[in-house]
């Protein structure tokens, strides 16, 4: 767990489901990406459980990003690993890459949390295997979370139709800290 004056980084715990679901679910967090936003706690649940099964199999995860001290919920930003068989697995896979995600609430953007909270898990997640790149994925309209990425040093390295989108307008842009293998650009677009 890390502090500042402003935020608390936690592990994620089922016991944050209704926040955790209460960030997920609201459509102002999902504006350039409705078809992304949680509609039921028991899926909020469920995704709560895998992170913290995350955590426990391959050492890190996002974390919980809380008003401090010990307030509530503000979002959850951190490194997963992706690009493998599923959680535990080996991260000497083809395709690993870790995926840096952010997302916080309408009233905590603009704080510059993101970045923060990003150069933390960039740095954990080269504690744990620097020999893998980190990734950050997002749709083209997301200007801020690009702005946000490009902050971290991140370098554009594919821009693209998002396959599988419900909008078929949708543009994916894949940051990346490094070059990416064939397996692990096919893994940032599945």
């Amino acid at each position: 767990m890390g502090q500042t004056p402003d935020y608390v980084l936690d592990r994620p715990s089922v016991d944050d489901v209704d926040q955790f679901f209460a960030v997920d679910s609201d459509p102002r967090v999902w504006t350039h990406l409705p078809s992304g936003r949680l509609t039921d706690e028991e899926e909020a649940e469920a995704i709560l459980v895998r992170l913290v099964s995350q955590w426990e199999l391959d050492g890190i995860g996002p974390w919980m990003v809380r008003e401090a001290p010990g307030g509530d919920i503000l979002g959850h930003c951190g490194c997963s690993l992706r690009g493998v068989a599923g959680p535990g697995a080996s991260r000497g896979t083809p395709g690993a890459f870790w995926n840096l995600g952010y997302r916080f609430r309408p009233e905590a953007q603009g704080r510059g949390l993101a970045t923060a909270v990003s150069r933390d898990a960039i740095a954990a997640a080269g504690d744990v295997d620097p020999d893998l790149p980190v990734v950050a994925y997002l749709l083209e309209v997301n200007t801020a979370s690009a702005v946000v990425a490009r902050k971290l040093g991140l370098e554009l390295v594919h821009r693209a139709p998002d396959v599988g989108n419900p909008d078929p307008a949708a543009i994916r842009l894949v940051f990346a800290d490094r070059e990416l293998t064939a397996d692990q650009l096919d893994a940032t677009l599945a």
